[in-house]
């Protein structure tokens, strides 16, 4: 546990009893804060009263007279589409609302850090898509280079359960828009910015606060290496914003699909081969081909901002090529679940918006699609690039007719059910296809959440192979 500094003696208050919630209540205890808590949910007040924490109804400012921050859990609402109620009491009340990220960046760091030979960094990781599969990436690679990593904050564990990182140690942080839209610190060693596409557009007012929200990673503290992809117009805003210059290789930009030239430091994937250029020389090159965990241009960007993290920390192309090969991917995101006959299984419940079902379209040359859901905004015009590797659509979802037909130029059937969609592709499957789902849509209408989506799919796939 990471005990929070700078609250002993005074009394804060913690909104919403999740897992961040609950173990940033147990690190501001354990740094001497007297710890008040709330949640709508009855049965998550009971478990932290358990614990022995008071429970306070938050949603009146005179609930906060006594009360030095809010600790807001990442899920609830601070500004947009509305405050919460408990939140806004706060801001009436003139009370600092900050979240366990927030706290974590202000307690880090120890004395005892000056005579550590290597002090610890903290690697933190933002974007629209393949942030948990980056950030995954990274921690293997270094745990394959014999470095002492944790992994946490939007995967793994939560940021205040870790253990005090020690010399030489690395933490690497996945960090949601919620996540780093409202904390109070920010200030990683190393900071990715992966891609951006629409989402979360109601919580964050619209594109230009989704944005703002990771911009925040690399403004409010200013990382010592700042790791860019350059694939939006956004990623090269913020990479130029940053640098000094274009010979500036404190921004290391990524790519995929093109070559990046200049006299900076430059990482991009091209036909499936990883290219390090720096000082307008190319350093070393990889063959992302044949690396099973990482299908697709998507993954190939992932694997660059991963590369470009390790080489920033001092580690070998050969010694990251060795890890990117024994790596196996994240459930649920690009994730091979059977093969018979000649046909793949995949798994991408992960592929929420259009645009990461469009990268994992991408990916393969010949598709049976398993998509729909509880459809975002935008319509699904962003998939067009992709059909062409459809060999046919089998639409889930509730609204699954209207899903099927918005898919334009291809073959769609409405199944509506999980079982019967597996069940209509592995028939129809041909050797070379790839079963694939990527949703394109939310969850919510039939699952809890992406997750339970998928392991619906790989059980419904391992039926139909007999398993």
């Amino acid at each position: 546990m990471i005990p929070v500094k700078g609250f002993e003696g005074a009394t804060v208050a913690v909104l919403g009893l999740g897992r961040s919630g609950l173990s940033a209540a147990r690190a501001l205890r354990e740094g001497g804060a007297e710890v008040l808590v709330w949640d709508d949910n009855p049965t998550a007040r009971e478990r932290a009263e358990d614990e022995g924490f008071t429970a306070r109804q938050l949603t009146r400012p005179e609930a906060f007279e006594d009360v030095a921050s809010l600790i807001v859990s990442p899920g609830i609402p601070h500004l947009y589409p509305k405050p919460n109620p408990a939140v806004a009491a706060a801001l009436e009340a003139g009370v600092p609302v900050d979240n366990d990220i927030g706290l974590f960046f202000r307690s880090l760091g120890g004395e005892g850090w000056d005579d550590l030979d290597s002090p610890p960094k903290v690697i933190a990781v933002t974007g629209s898509n393949g942030k948990s599969t980056t950030s995954a990436l990274i921690h293997h690679i270094l745990t394959e280079a014999g470095r002492d990593s944790q992994l946490a904050g939007n995967i793994g564990r939560g940021v205040l359960d870790i253990d005090p990182p020690g010399d030489g140690g690395a933490v690497v942080l996945e960090l949601s828009s919620y996540q780093t839209d409202l904390a109070r610190a920010l200030t990683p060693d190393i900071a990715v910015f992966t891609n951006l596409s629409p989402d979360h557009l109601g919580r964050h007012g619209g594109l230009g606060g989704y944005y703002a929200a990771k911009r925040r990673l690399f403004a409010e503290g200013g990382p010592d290496r700042a790791i860019i992809g350059v694939d939006e117009y956004e990623g090269m805003s913020l990479a130029g914003q940053l640098a000094e210059g274009r010979a500036d290789d404190r921004v290391i930009r990524i790519a995929v699909g093109r070559k990046l030239s200049g006299p900076g430091w430059y990482v991009f994937a091209r036909k499936g081969f990883l290219a390090e250029w720096r000082k307008g020389r190319q350093m070393s090159a990889i063959d992302l081909r044949e690396v099973r965990g990482l299908p697709g241009a998507h993954n190939h960007q992932n694997a660059c901002a991963a590369y470009a993290v390790a080489r920033t920390l001092g580690i070998g192309p050969r010694e990251i090529e060795r890890a990117l090969h024994t790596f196996e991917g994240l459930p649920h995101r690009s994730q091979i679940v059977g093969e018979k006959g000649g046909v793949t299984f995949v798994n991408d419940s992960k592929a929420t918006n259009v645009d990461a079902a469009l990268k994992a379209l991408m990916a393969f040359p010949k598709i049976r699609w398993i998509c729909g859901g509880l459809q975002k905004e935008g319509g699904l015009e962003g998939l067009a690039e992709g059909l062409d590797h459809v060999s046919k659509a089998y639409v889930i979802g509730r609204e699954a007719e209207g899903f099927a037909l918005q898919l334009k130029g291809i073959e769609a059937e409405a199944c509506t059910t999980m079982e019967q969609a597996v069940a209509r592709a592995a028939s129809e499957a041909e050797p070379g296809e790839v079963v694939l789902l990527a949703p394109a849509a939310a969850s919510f209408d039939q699952y809890d959440s992406f997750e339970k989506r998928g392991e619906d799919f790989v059980a419904r796939v391992q039926a139909a192979l007999g398993r």
